[in-house]
């Protein structure tokens, strides 16, 4: 059987299994359709919310990310970390609130449609720049392992999504994930374990990754420090030069994961409070489960990389370019592999030619001219199978593992967007005498315009798609995390100290990350180069999430103690949610 259609028979299979997950778990009224009736098991809930978070961005680019070395370590760190404050601050107090999204609480807590409706549209900001990476990543997988255009592939997964969260909702939505987790999680561990065994002899890739390199008496991480400094690349363990930036962008990460809303949304799914707290417990389990995975994967993949490309070392000559492996021109077709000889002798050069002294010493010494590979770190993973010539079922399992996680991320933020549309705009705003039935309809229309938008954005993509991560995640610290947590522990805050703490916090926050990367992402309209010599007290706009959240507590706190107290019944509530 040839690798495509291996390739196929793993996709084409789990596709199935989520369809008929979907109709099994299909929903039958709004209680289903927006917390999965509230009866989810923790164990599985943490599944599911693993996979809500391990998105096509951690599948896909976390090892390409990692695979540069420790500094980029704060995503790891950031991602586990905002799941810490999930689990302690705000899990268990949501899930007692009783109510269905974010924006919900946000109304009902502060007793005003001003703080729903911006909690609305911050909500709306977060997911639908979060999703355009989702539907692109599941568009790159098709194209690459599939053989048709990410176009086709993007529809073929639009159409996948619309069968189980348009019939499913949340609980469709739900069991699916946990499914989608088994996928990737195996998709994910079998290569780096195949890996470890076949470079160290260690069955677990954590242990091997600081283990001897199999029949010498090299460390691994000794050799990878060796073999990318012998071509200009700072070691795969160099400290972090700006650690103040590093701190603050792990900081913006916890606090932008904590205040995500198609994560949040999860904990109300579960039967009981204390079943709110179990299923963050358990997310972590399942997300560490990954991500501890993750750094071996990264260090021991380019390695591999590096020694297919040097097959005699690093002091010899690369490998010749009419010489290049069957993978290496697949990859050359989807774009995210490049050649260019520039010193016209035939031979792959792939070094660091932005270290200027190696370029003017070594690389000069040699005859190089330049660089001459461009990959994309996304590559990293889902051609890891083919680069050290793994099995075809592995291969297939990867393909699906991509695909899984793409969609698993993609039907948690559709779900999120319907949600807010049809429960908090049109329920809770607009005609709150709507029927069950009704709302059941534009929740299911609501997704259907979803998934229609998000779709169109993945076909085609703002050219500012790498910068939507900045915005989703300050967007996510700077709004909804602060209004969460003093809707929680303080009682003075009152409608006017959220709106105008969320307002502040999210406009702050926008318009420093506009001033570097562009006023709505529109190239040459920055005021200042996004470079360290320019960031303002060397805060980059990735890390200024943080800020705007401190801003957004500041604001709120004054803004309430200058203004009337909230009702005796809103402060009565609050206690309540706190002390049952």
């Amino acid at each position: 059987m040839s690798q495509f259609w291996v390739n196929m028979l793993f996709v084409a299979g789990s596709f199935g299994i989520y369809t008929w997950i979907a109709i099994w778990a299909r929903a039958k009224s709004t209680r289903e359709f927006y917390i999965a009736g509230g009866e989810v098991h923790p164990v599985l809930n943490g599944m599911a919310t693993a996979a809500d978070w391990l998105s096509a961005a951690s599948f896909i680019s976390v090892a390409g990310l990692i695979s540069v070395g420790y500094v980029n370590s704060s995503f790891i760190l950031g991602w586990t970390g905002g799941y810490v404050l999930l689990a302690t601050l705000l899990a268990p107090y949501l899930r007692r609130f009783g109510k269905y999204t974010v924006p919900d609480f946000v109304g009902s807590r502060y007793d005003s449609k001003a703080a729903r409706l911006v909690a609305v549209v911050c909500l709306l900001m977060i997911s639908l720049t979060y999703v355009i990476g989702q539907m692109t990543g599941a568009g790159v997988a098709f194209s690459r392992f599939l053989e048709v255009s990410s176009t086709t592939g993007l529809i073929i997964s639009a159409v996948v999504v619309f069968a189980y969260a348009v019939l499913g909702g949340m609980k469709g939505v739900t069991y699916t994930q946990v499914a989608q987790y088994v996928v990737l999680i195996l998709a994910f561990t079998i290569p780096a374990i195949y890996l470890s065994l076949q470079m160290t002899g260690h069955f677990l890739p954590q242990v091997g990754f600081v283990s001897e390199i199999a029949n010498s008496d090299q460390y691994l991480l000794h050799k990878l420090n060796e073999v990318v400094s012998q071509l200009g690349f700072h070691d795969y363990t160099a400290d972090v030069k700006n650690k103040w930036n590093m701190f603050l962008f792990t900081l913006t990460l916890m606090v932008g994961t904590a205040g995500l809303p198609h994560v949040i949304i999860r904990f109300f799914t579960v039967p009981k409070i204390s079943d709110a707290r179990w299923s963050a417990g358990w997310a972590l389990v399942f997300i560490a489960l990954f991500y501890t995975t993750a750094p071996p994967l990264a260090g021991m993949a380019r390695l591999n990389l590096l020694d297919v490309l040097y097959p005699e070392g690093t002091q010899n000559e690369p490998i010749a370019y009419d010489e290049r492996p069957e993978w290496f021109k697949k990859w050359e077709h989807t774009g995210l592999l490049s050649f260019d000889d520039k010193n016209h002798d035939g031979y792959i050069q792939y070094y660091n030619d932005k270290n200027t002294e190696f370029d003017n010493t070594v690389a000069a010494e040699r005859g190089w001219k330049g660089n001459e590979l461009t990959i994309n770190n996304d590559i990293l993973v889902l051609a890891l199978p083919e680069i050290d010539n793994m099995p075809a079922w592995i291969i297939g399992l990867m393909a699906a593992g991509g695909i899984a996680a793409a969609l698993s991320t993609a039907s948690g933020l559709l779900l999120a967007i319907s949600s807010a549309v049809s429960h908090d705009l049109i329920k809770n705003t607009l005609y709150p005498n709507i029927s069950d039935k009704a709302e059941m309809l534009a929740a299911r229309i609501s997704m259907v315009g979803a998934i229609t938008i998000a779709t169109w954005l993945g076909i085609n993509p703002p050219g500012f798609a790498a910068q939507t991560v900045a915005l989703a995640f300050g967007m996510a610290a700077s709004s909804i995390f602060p209004a969460l947590i003093m809707g929680i522990f303080f009682k003075r805050i009152n409608a006017k100290g959220a709106v105008a703490g969320m307002s502040v916090g999210a406009l702050f926050t926008i318009g420093y990350i506009f001033m570097y990367l562009g006023w709505f992402f529109i190239p040459g309209t920055n005021n200042f180069p996004n470079t360290p010599e320019f960031w303002i007290l060397g805060i980059s706009p990735l890390s200024i999430g943080c800020i705007g959240a401190l801003i957004n507590f500041i604001v709120a706190i004054a803004v309430s103690y200058a203004t009337e107290e909230p009702s005796a019944e809103i402060q009565k509530m609050v206690e309540s949610v706190r002390y049952p």
